[in-house]
């Protein structure tokens, strides 16, 4: 496989399709990052304070375009999942391989983003079924680690299905703040 970075590729299954966001994509993720019931599942650790509530088109369109310019720097890709039986983006994963001085030094992070209403199981497991695979080998990393809060039950639930475990190895931020509530996977 290519560098991520050089040409970002699509993946898709028979209800998903993932692919680079574009400025386009700004409408359908208001509608994601919007979403007061979503909120709580966004993982912001390490994001400068950010929690991924934007609420106005002005907002999500500087996100968007801050997304663009990190994957241009090397620094993360942002694909959208686009739900493809309403043909519309309902979410947002992204995935870079971590430098760090602590035990997830070189592991992929996943942060998985959907609307409230598709916080469930077999919804995410469809979705993570799509990138992990690929993951390992784009990213250079054995491991892929994501965020799973106590509250997030049916998250939980598809993360142990796809073999993830549960680590009390902290992540720690730049600031140098622990950070816990993470799921690891083995290639």
């Amino acid at each position: 496989m290519k560098n991520v970075y050089d040409k970002c590729p699509q993946f898709e299954n028979k209800r998903w399709s993932l692919r680079l966001i574009k400025e386009e994509d700004v409408n359908d993720l208001l509608a994601v990052y919007s979403d007061k019931n979503a909120l709580p599942f966004f993982n912001s650790d390490n994001c400068d304070g950010d929690n991924f509530y934007y609420p106005t088109i002005e907002r999500m369109s500087s996100a968007v375009k801050f997304w663009l310019d990190s994957y241009y720097e090397k620094w993360f890709v942002r694909w959208v999942i686009i739900d493809k039986a309403i043909d519309k983006v309902v979410g947002t994963i992204e995935l870079f391989r971590r430098i760090s001085d602590d035990r997830f030094d070189g592991v992929g992070i996943l942060r998985l983003d959907l609307k409230s209403e598709l916080e469930y199981r077999d919804c995410i497991k469809d979705i993570l079924s799509v990138i992990i695979p690929p993951a390992y080998e784009l990213f250079g990393c054995d491991e892929i680690a994501t965020k799973g809060p106590i509250y997030a039950v049916e998250r939980i639930a598809a993360l142990e299905e796809l073999g993830f475990e549960k680590t009390d190895e902290l992540l720690i931020d730049k600031e140098g703040n622990p950070n816990s509530g993470y799921w690891i996977v083995k290639k």
